[in-house]
């Protein structure tokens, strides 16, 4: 079943969004589904909110994302942010272009 999840990141802006995606990607940047390397990725959006910065993506399933947080947690771990838990909801419906 997609999954809805969503991270919210208080006190953080483009930069750290960026740093993240550089080391995930190892500077190849994030302009395709291909270039994080882990499949089930459905879709991926980031952008700044009141306090902070929020990135919201659906994965085909949850063990897709875990498969994706043994990369992606180090990473923020690393960079101070250990702590940020996602929201995750079950997904009633995905369209994609």
């Amino acid at each position: 079943m997609a999954i809805i999840v969503t991270f919210d990141l208080p006190g953080a802006g483009p930069e750290l969004y960026d740093t993240v995606i550089a080391r995930v990607t190892e500077g190849r940047g994030f302009t395709q589904f291909a270039d994080v390397g882990d499949p089930g990725l459905v879709s991926h959006a980031a952008g700044p909110v009141e306090g902070g910065f929020r990135v919201t993506e659906v994965w085909e399933s949850q063990e897709a994302l875990e498969t994706h947080a043994k990369t992606f947690g180090p990473i923020l771990a690393d960079l101070g942010h250990a702590d940020v838990q996602p929201t995750i909801i079950p997904a009633h419906n995905v369209v994609v272009r």
